[in-house]
């Protein structure tokens, strides 16, 4: 069994608290093993949302399946941050010695970086301190214009809503993607933001529509857009003809289901390409079979 943990400090922002506990919450009702905890210097910690919460003082005890969350709270500056006791950030250390997961959402990576876990390490924040993590703990790697950031079992989000993608990608880790999918529906997440995509993901631009068909069309091409997904199949797992849900997806996002396959696998090709990779094998990773389709994507679409 799992048992998550939240470390909670005075001015904690709510939804930093929430969106991971529903998570795995949800992850539970759906039959795996996760127990949820709330742990504090105080017995009552205001949020900054002005709603208190009640919480436990003593840590239980944790192995190495067990994952520690600092949720992030309200603060100007790093600098202005609540004192958090050495005790507490002994409790962080230890546990990811003795080989388990520690995660933060927001500012809570300054509770990590107190703990010397961020030295050495890629970690993120919220964008409005991302700056002041860097000079604070100069032996953090602070990546920006991420949502969140792994590195050796220490996990760090962008903030507020990132934590909820934190959360699914730990799901997903645990347990397969069709797992972390299944919650994601649940809680009408309908995409699971992957850590190294900007927020203008084109997976996020085509997603504010409301048609359930699509969306589901849309899971499907998300998670295997670099296989082949002929339409027939496509509109066979969704329960409608292919001529439906051709007209369905375009008037919902103004694209094909094959258009919108190539859009991503465009997007994540020039991301490899942005980070290294060559043309030819960025094609590859996306599932096109040589490197001219992608240069004829490139230049009708770039």
């Amino acid at each position: 069994m799992s048992h998550i943990v939240f470390f909670l400090v005075p001015g904690v922002h709510l939804l930093d608290l929430a969106g991971p506990a529903q998570v795995f919450s949800t992850a539970a009702d759906f039959g795996h093993p996760y127990t949820l905890s709330y742990v504090g210097e105080q017995p009552q910690v205001p949020t900054a949302q002005g709603l208190p919460v009640l919480v436990g003082l003593d840590w239980p005890d944790l192995g190495p399946e067990d994952l520690i969350v600092v949720p992030g709270w309200e603060v100007a500056t790093l600098a202005d941050s609540p004192a958090i006791a050495e005790t507490s950030l002994k409790v962080l250390r230890d546990h990811h010695t003795r080989g388990g997961t520690v995660a933060s959402v927001c500012a809570g990576a300054e509770a990590l970086g107190r703990a010397g876990l961020l030295r050495g390490r890629r970690c993120t924040t919220h964008h409005s301190v991302q700056d002041e993590l860097a000079l604070r703990h100069p032996g953090a790697v602070v990546v920006r214009d991420v949502l969140f950031t792994a590195d050796d079992r220490v996990i760090t989000s962008a903030g507020i809503a990132s934590g909820i993608d934190l959360a699914l990608h730990l799901v997903a880790g645990r347990h397969g993607p069709a797992v972390a999918a299944q919650v994601a529906r649940d809680m009408v997440v309908y995409a699971r933001r992957n850590g190294h995509e900007p927020q203008a993901s084109a997976m996020f631009r085509h997603r504010s529509h409301l048609d359930d068909t699509v969306h589901r069309a849309q899971d499907l091409i998300d998670t295997r857009f670099d296989q082949p997904l002929p339409l027939p199949h496509l509109a066979s797992a969704v329960g409608v003809s292919e001529r439906t849900l051709t007209r369905l997806f375009t008037r919902a996002i103004g694209l094909t289901p094959l258009r919108y396959q190539q859009t991503l696998r465009l997007e994540r090709a020039e991301h490899l390409i942005s980070h290294g990779s060559t043309i030819g094998a960025a094609a590859h990773s996306v599932g096109f079979e040589d490197a001219r389709m992608l240069r004829r994507l490139r230049n009708r679409l770039v």
